[in-house]
């Protein structure tokens, strides 16, 4: 499973205008429903979801880095959006500090392998501080989809 196979391109939001945690995750999910990978009807659910999610420990799994996510029978498929903050957000991170690049995923709940192969796809580009570097470089939804494309192609290459 490639990043680009669920990362929503429409739902890349390359500079983040809320600044609090849950406002972050509500701006993320409203990126999804304006791309139509979640319906408006559900995006309260959703948002829902994931902060009960939170409460049970944060997903901000430290370098700078949140991956917010939540299974929700609204959604037909596995569906990720890309975030960047250029001033950072306190997401109760495991090592304390402020996070800069958020990815954000739901999948429908009868999908347990998707749902974690996107995670462990996810998890293991996040680790590589190049590709979060570049990340929180990237100016533009096409900048962060280039090294998305970029870093599945690297994949290929190992």
């Amino acid at each position: 499973m490639k990043l680009t196979d669920f990362v929503v391109r429409e739902a890349i939001v390359p500079n983040l205008k809320s600044t609090s945690k849950q406002d972050v995750i509500r701006e993320v999910v409203s990126s999804l429903k304006a791309t139509g990978a979640i319906k408006a009807a559900d995006e309260e659910a959703v948002v829902a979801a994931i902060l009960k999610r939170e409460e049970l420990g944060s997903t901000g799994i430290g370098n700078g880095v949140a991956v917010p996510h939540t299974k929700h029978p609204s959604v037909e498929r596995l569906s990720a959006a890309v975030a960047i903050s250029r001033s950072g957000v306190d997401f109760a991170s495991l090592d304390g500090e402020q996070v800069f690049i958020l990815f954000l995923l739901v999948s429908p709940p009868d999908r347990p392998g998707d749902h974690l192969r996107g995670l462990e796809n996810i998890s293991r580009h996040l680790r590589s501080q190049d590709f979060c570097n570049f990340l929180k470089q990237s100016m533009t939804e096409a900048d962060i989809w280039d090294l998305l494309v970029e870093a599945d192609e690297g994949d290929r290459d190992n």
